[in-house]
Protein backbone atom coordinates (compact mmCIF):
# COMPACT_ATOMS: atom_id res chain seq x y z
CA UNK A 1 0.00 0.00 0.00
CA UNK A 2 1.15 3.49 -0.74
CA UNK A 3 0.11 6.65 1.01
CA UNK A 4 1.64 9.90 2.36
CA UNK A 5 3.35 9.29 5.57
CA UNK A 6 4.46 12.80 5.83
CA UNK A 7 4.76 16.32 5.05
CA UNK A 8 7.74 18.50 6.37
CA UNK A 9 7.85 22.50 6.48
CA UNK A 10 11.05 24.23 7.58
CA UNK A 11 10.10 26.84 10.72
CA UNK A 12 12.49 29.60 12.58
CA UNK A 13 9.65 28.33 15.38
CA UNK A 14 8.48 24.70 16.20
CA UNK A 15 7.08 25.58 18.94
CA UNK A 16 4.61 28.47 17.68
CA UNK A 17 3.46 25.59 14.89
CA UNK A 18 3.56 22.76 17.50
CA UNK A 19 0.82 24.98 19.30
CA UNK A 20 -1.12 26.60 16.30
CA UNK A 21 -2.22 23.13 14.90
CA UNK A 22 -2.37 20.99 18.27
CA UNK A 23 -4.96 23.79 19.56
CA UNK A 24 -7.19 24.56 16.04
CA UNK A 25 -6.69 21.02 14.40
CA UNK A 26 -6.88 18.36 17.03
CA UNK A 27 -3.12 17.35 16.28
CA UNK A 28 -0.75 15.32 18.93
CA UNK A 29 2.41 16.12 19.01
CA UNK A 30 5.40 13.75 19.65
CA UNK A 31 8.81 14.70 21.60
CA UNK A 32 11.12 16.94 20.23
CA UNK A 33 14.23 15.27 17.91
CA UNK A 34 17.24 17.09 17.85
CA UNK A 35 21.11 16.27 16.30
CA UNK A 36 23.08 19.24 17.52
CA UNK A 37 25.94 17.97 15.48
CA UNK A 38 24.06 19.13 12.37
CA UNK A 39 21.87 21.71 14.04
CA UNK A 40 18.71 20.07 13.14
CA UNK A 41 15.85 19.74 15.91
CA UNK A 42 11.70 18.38 14.50
CA UNK A 43 8.69 17.68 16.36
CA UNK A 44 5.89 15.86 14.16
CA UNK A 45 2.21 15.97 14.73
CA UNK A 46 -0.33 13.23 14.33
CA UNK A 47 -3.86 13.62 13.00
CA UNK A 48 -6.25 11.41 13.23
CA UNK A 49 -6.76 9.22 10.21
CA UNK A 50 -3.98 11.23 7.86
CA UNK A 51 -0.62 11.72 7.44
CA UNK A 52 1.94 12.94 9.70
CA UNK A 53 3.34 16.93 9.45
CA UNK A 54 6.95 17.39 10.60
CA UNK A 55 7.81 20.65 11.49
CA UNK A 56 11.72 21.33 11.56
CA UNK A 57 14.56 23.65 11.95
CA UNK A 58 18.34 24.48 11.31
CA UNK A 59 20.81 26.15 12.00
CA UNK A 60 21.99 25.35 8.65
CA UNK A 61 18.92 26.29 6.55
CA UNK A 62 18.91 29.90 6.06
CA UNK A 63 15.57 31.36 5.84
CA UNK A 64 13.71 32.14 2.19
CA UNK A 65 11.17 34.77 2.93
CA UNK A 66 8.04 34.99 0.71
CA UNK A 67 4.86 37.15 1.25
CA UNK A 68 2.22 35.68 3.64
CA UNK A 69 -0.07 33.28 1.63
CA UNK A 70 2.20 34.04 -1.27
CA UNK A 71 1.90 31.60 -3.84
CA UNK A 72 5.14 29.40 -5.36
CA UNK A 73 6.49 26.95 -7.07
CA UNK A 74 6.58 23.59 -4.79
CA UNK A 75 3.87 22.43 -1.92
CA UNK A 76 1.58 25.38 -2.35
CA UNK A 77 -0.91 24.49 0.84
CA UNK A 78 -1.74 21.66 3.07
CA UNK A 79 -6.29 21.13 3.02
CA UNK A 80 -7.19 19.63 6.35
CA UNK A 81 -11.37 18.32 6.28
CA UNK A 82 -12.54 18.81 9.20
CA UNK A 83 -15.91 16.65 8.13
CA UNK A 84 -19.19 19.16 7.69
CA UNK A 85 -19.55 22.56 6.28
CA UNK A 86 -20.32 23.67 9.51
CA UNK A 87 -16.95 22.68 10.81
CA UNK A 88 -15.74 24.76 8.29
CA UNK A 89 -17.50 27.27 8.76
CA UNK A 90 -16.55 27.35 12.49
CA UNK A 91 -13.38 27.05 12.47
CA UNK A 92 -12.57 29.39 10.05
CA UNK A 93 -14.85 32.12 12.15
CA UNK A 94 -12.37 30.76 15.07
CA UNK A 95 -9.45 31.40 13.80
CA UNK A 96 -10.18 35.11 12.42
CA UNK A 97 -11.36 35.95 15.80
CA UNK A 98 -8.20 34.16 17.25
CA UNK A 99 -6.66 36.97 14.49
CA UNK A 100 -5.40 34.67 11.93
CA UNK A 101 -5.84 35.62 8.41
CA UNK A 102 -8.21 34.14 6.30
CA UNK A 103 -7.88 34.52 2.36
CA UNK A 104 -10.80 33.41 1.36
CA UNK A 105 -14.17 31.53 2.27
CA UNK A 106 -15.79 29.55 3.23
CA UNK A 107 -17.09 29.06 -0.42
CA UNK A 108 -18.08 26.64 -2.38
CA UNK A 109 -15.64 26.08 -5.29
CA UNK A 110 -15.54 25.17 -8.99
CA UNK A 111 -14.25 21.93 -8.35
CA UNK A 112 -16.76 20.97 -5.82
CA UNK A 113 -15.24 21.76 -2.25
CA UNK A 114 -16.49 24.17 0.30
CA UNK A 115 -13.47 25.41 2.01
CA UNK A 116 -12.03 28.30 3.47
CA UNK A 117 -8.15 29.18 2.71
CA UNK A 118 -5.98 30.30 5.99
CA UNK A 119 -2.55 30.98 7.22
CA UNK A 120 -0.68 29.16 9.84
CA UNK A 121 1.72 31.49 11.88
CA UNK A 122 4.41 31.06 9.69
CA UNK A 123 2.37 32.49 6.08
CA UNK A 124 1.54 28.95 5.00
CA UNK A 125 -1.85 28.62 2.84
CA UNK A 126 -3.95 26.39 5.11
CA UNK A 127 -7.44 25.11 3.00
CA UNK A 128 -9.71 23.80 5.47
CA UNK A 129 -12.27 21.52 3.85
CA UNK A 130 -15.84 20.25 4.21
Amino acid sequence: MIRIDHIALWTEDIERLVAFYSKYFNATAGQKYANPAKGFESRFLSFEGGPRLEVMRSSTVAAVTHAPGAQRMGLTHLAVSVGSETGVDELTNRLRRDGYEALDGPRRTGDGYYESVVLDPDGNRIEIVA
